[in-house]
């Protein structure tokens, strides 16, 4: 190992070590420690654990991690209240939405990584397999657990599973949801759709202080569990996916909990200084690189801001840009998709975006390409395919290019909805933060002016904010980005509309 390897390994070391000495220093024991009862959600009539169960069970789904988690803190809570054995499962599914082995790779190796921490801390692990709302209930009865606690994703098949399983549990046991995703709970900020982060940021910063506060540590749990649980093969797991494998996955991002806090150590001390100024730029390197952990929850955005905020009298206007997008821009994503069911259609725009993307629908399209040719980056904008080009490779898109690369989507495509179907479509099956709540806004953003205003109408765009070629050469060294990814123009794959 090289001296520059070895410094960092140490520096990241220590790093970690000071996360978990303030974890320590924040409560003493789970059970002594005063849990804000706003964070959850009791789904269902009952809220005393079933009597003479064997265990309660913490449902994992979108916050996979051990670490700095409500959900599996509030059921640790419960566990060691009633003095039961505390289970954990995540149900593995075939097949998600437009998810590839890209995602699943990722996703099942930072689960390896909470097995083995669970294990450290007798805490039992069960990878379930099928439809959440169907194996958790038979986990339930088999098992006899007294109580279900899962946590918050506002996405409609989530939803869908909490609901189903709320109808169909033994009527003796509980489900209660916790938001371990959001600072201030999704239901806590706001009982409605927010119009857009004018309206909502200060419902959200208005509560940080309540809301933003340390962790108190997962614990040994002292009361272990005589009951024979499947043991994991992780191996056929990954073999029996119904899912695409031409997307391998990306080597850039380290998979759990510790891959999300070397990232987050390496934004704080190596790119936060840029971040304010430079993080529009695609050719810097200046943004946290952080969106695949907050995806699949390996992370917790609250830790971030606490070790962020650390670094706020060197760094104020960085630090305050951080928290604008990490906690305000989110919880904005997360009260949209949880308030509004058509999140990822037109029928979800305000009535001035569908109306006038309605009445432009008809204008003249000087190129318009089908849905393989944007795959294969085909078009003739070098900076477009660039920006596709990054996607596909790299698993993530530089956040102002999503906005042009949807845009213009929009502008190439026959209708509004299918602009909006082919930008989703591609952003869930490359990105590495793909089908999430942010993703289907700055989807909605960019093509149908969701958190946006009417601007000056042009064709196509109708009022919708539009983006073009010049603007971003305005901004940053086009041509540099281009060279980077190897956009080309294509003139064979483009078609215009007469």
């Amino acid at each position: 190992m090289s001296d520059s390897s070895q410094a960092k390994k140490a520096r990241t070391s220590s790093f970690i070590e000071a996360i978990e000495e303030d974890r320590k220093n924040a409560g003493e024991s789970v059970l002594d420690f005063k849990f804000n009862k706003k964070r959850i959600r009791i789904l269902t009539e009952l809220d005393e654990v079933a009597k003479n169960c064997r265990g309660v069970v913490y449902w994992m789904f979108r916050d996979s991690r051990v670490q700095d988690n409500w959900a599996l803190l509030y059921t640790q809570k419960i566990a060691l209240k009633n003095k039961v054995p505390l289970h954990v499962c995540f149900c593995i599914l075939p097949k998600f939405l437009d998810a590839t082995i890209r995602h699943y790779k990722f996703l099942l190796k930072g689960l390896e990584e909470v097995e083995r921490e669970l294990k450290s801390l007798n805490i039992n692990f069960t990878l379930l397999h099928g439809e959440p709302n169907s194996a958790l209930l038979e986990f339930v009865k088999n098992y006899k657990m007294g109580a279900v606690v899962t946590d918050f994703f506002p996405l409609k098949l989530p939803m869908f599973w909490v609901n189903d399983l709320k109808k169909n549990l033994p009527k003796n046991v509980p489900l209660c949801q916790v938001d371990a995703h959001n600072i201030v709970p999704c239901w806590v900020t706001s009982d409605k759709q927010e119009y857009s982060a004018r309206t909502i940021r200060n419902k959200i910063n208005s509560k940080l202080d309540e809301f933003l506060t340390p962790y108190p540590p997962v614990i040994n749990h002292p009361h272990t569990s005589e009951q024979n649980l499947e043991k994991t093969d992780w191996k056929t797991t990954l073999k029996v996916l119904k899912v695409d494998r031409t997307v391998d996955e990306v080597t850039w991002a380290k998979p759990g909990y510790k891959g999300g806090i070397l990232e987050l150590e390496s934004f704080l001390k190596d790119r936060l200084d840029l971040y304010n100024t430079k993080r529009n730029d695609p050719t810097v390197d200046a943004l946290s690189n952080l969106s695949p952990w907050f995806h699949f929850g390996m992370i917790s955005v609250q830790r971030c801001i606490l070790e962020a905020k650390k670094f706020k009298k060197k760094h104020k206007e960085s630090i305050e840009a951080f928290m604008e997008e990490a906690i305000i821009r989110s919880e904005l994503a997360d009260n949209f998709c949880f308030y509004n069911e058509h999140y990822d259609s037109i029928k979800g725009a305000y009535q001035w975006a569908i109306d006038t993307l309605d009445a432009h629908r008809k204008d003249k399209r000087e190129y318009i390409y089908s849905l393989d040719q944007f795959e294969k980056s085909l078009t003739h904008d070098d900076l477009w395919n660039a920006a596709q080009n990054q996607l596909v490779e790299y698993g993530k898109m530089h956040g102002f290019l999503r906005m042009y690369w949807a845009k213009k989507i929009l502008e190439w495509t026959e209708s509004p909805e299918d602009a909006l179907k082919w930008a989703i479509y591609l952003n869930d099956r490359y990105s590495m933060d793909g089908c999430d709540p942010n993703g289907y806004v700055g989807c909605m953003w960019s093509i149908c002016g969701i958190h946006d205003q009417g601007w000056k109408e042009r064709d196509i765009f109708g009022k919708i904010r539009y983006m073009n070629y010049k603007g971003c050469q305005r901004k940053f060294a086009v041509s540099e980005f281009v060279k980077k990814w190897g956009g080309k123009v294509h003139t064979h794959g483009k078609t215009e509309k007469k």
